[in-house]
C-alpha cells in the first residue's frame, strides 16, 4: 500500500481504464491542456494525445449531449464538470437522453458514460456553486449514483464506473482532492451498490456519505468518551443504494441517525428513513433522526456557512436524542 491523494486515486482510475480499453476517453473544460481543473488529470493528455483527452468549450449541454451520442455508437466517454452546480446546463442530456436510452431504445444502445466532478460546498462559494444534487440524480431511473469519500474507495468505484454499461454519475469534492489515504499498487475495483461498515459500533447506526462523513467519525470520536459505542455506515453508492446493510446495522443497533449534506426535503436521508420505517419498524426503539443543511440557499457569510452546514456537534445531539441521554 502506498499513500496518495484522492485527485491522484482519480487520476489513476481513468489511466489505468483508458490502458485497458481503448474505447475510453475523457472530455470536459480544463481536463487537458491544464491536466485538469483540479488536477485530477494531471499527465493524461502527454499519455492519450488530444484524441482521448479532449478540452471543451463552456458548453455542458453540449459535451454531454456528445457523450450521449458517442456512447451510442461505441464509446465509453468519461464527461468531467467543473462542478456538478455546472451540469444543470446540460441536465436535460443526462436525465432525459442518458438514462433513458436503454428503456428507449428497447436494448438496443447501452449508455456507458461516467459524469463526474464535484458536489455540494466547498468553502465560501456562495448559493450557486454550493449545491449537493445527489439525490436529484438518485431520483432518476436508469442513472447509477457513486459519493466515494476517501482515496482508495474513489479509485475502485471510478474503475466499476466507467467498465459499466449505464450511465454513472459520480460525484467528488473540491475539499478531499487533497486528501490523502491507502491505496494498494495492483488492480481492485470496488462493486456499485456495496455499502461498508466503516466502524463497528453497537449502540446507534450513523449512515453517511461523501466528505460529510467525516464529521460522523469526529462526532463518534467524542461519544466513544461518554460511553456510546457508534456504528457508522458509509453508503458509497447511493443509487442503487444498499438497504440491506443498513437495516442489518439497525436491527443491531436499534436506533438511526442520517448525515447527509443537502436540503432535507426529499433527500436520500428521507429515502433511508422510509425504507428503515417499513422494513424494521419494530426493531427501532428511538424515532430515526436525520441531520442536513439548513432548508436555504447555501449563505456566503463564513458565519452563516457554519450554521448552514450540519457538524459533529449537531450529530452528538442526534446521537443522544436517539439514546435519551
Amino acid at each position: 500500500m502506498r499513500t496518495i491523494q484522492f485527485r491522484e486515486a482519480v487520476c489513476e482510475a481513468m489511466s489505468e481504464e483508458m490502458r485497458r480499453d481503448e474505447s475510453v476517453y475523457l472530455m470536459g473544460e480544463e481536463v487537458a491542456e491544464y491536466n485538469g481543473a483540479y488536477k485530477a488529470s494531471k499527465g493524461m493528455l502527454d499519455e492519450f494525445g488530444p484524441k482521448r483527452v479532449i478540452d471543451t468549450p463552456i458548453a455542458e449541454l453540449g459535451f454531454a449531449g456528445i457523450a450521449v451520442g458517442s456512447a451510442m455508437n461505441g464509446n465509453r466517454p468519461i464527461v468531467e464538470f467543473m462542478t456538478f452546480n455546472f451540469s444543470l446546463v446540460g441536465i436535460d442530456q443526462i436525465i432525459n437522453n442518458a438514462a433513458k436510452m436503454r428503456q428507449m431504445s428497447a436494448g438496443q444502445f447501452s449508455m456507458p458514460i461516467v459524469f463526474r466532478g464535484p458536489t455540494a460546498s466547498a468553502g465560501q462559494l456562495a448559493a450557486t456553486h454550493s449545491q449537493a444534487f445527489e439525490n436529484w440524480f438518485a431520483n432518476t431511473p436508469g442513472l447509477k449514483v457513486v459519493v466515494p469519500s476517501n482515496p482508495y474507495d474513489a479509485k475502485g468505484l471510478l474503475k466499476s464506473a466507467i467498465r459499466d454499461n449505464d450511465p454513472v454519475i459520480f460525484m467528488e469534492s473540491e475539499q478531499m482532492y487533497g486528501d490523502k489515504g491507502e491505496v494498494p499498487e495492483g488492480e481492485y475495483t470496488i462493486p456499485l451498490g456495496v455499502a461498508e461498515i466503516k466502524r463497528e459500533g453497537k449502540d446507534v447506526t450513523i449512515v453517511s456519505f461523501g466528505k460529510i462523513i467525516k464529521e460522523a467519525y469526529t462526532a463518534a470520536d467524542e461519544l466513544e468518551k461518554e460511553g456510546i459505542s457508534c456504528e457508522i455506515i458509509d453508503l458509497r453508492t447511493v443509487r442503487p443504494l444498499d438497504y440491506d446493510t443498513v437495516l442489518n446495522s439497525v436491527k443491531k443497533t436499534n436506533r438511526l441517525v442520517v448525515l447527509e449534506e443537502a436540503w432535507p426535503f426529499g433527500s436520500v436521508a428521507s429515502e433511508i428513513t422510509y425504507m428503515v420505517q417499513e422494513r424494521a419498524f419494530d426493531y427501532l426503539d428511538a424515532p430515526i433522526q436525520r441531520i442536513t443543511t439548513a432548508d436555504t440557499p447555501a449563505p456566503y457569510s463564513p458565519v452563516l456557512l457554519k450554521e448552514w452546514l450540519p457538524n459533529a456537534d449537531d450529530l452528538v445531539k442526534a446521537v443522544k436524542k436517539v439514546m435519551y441521554k
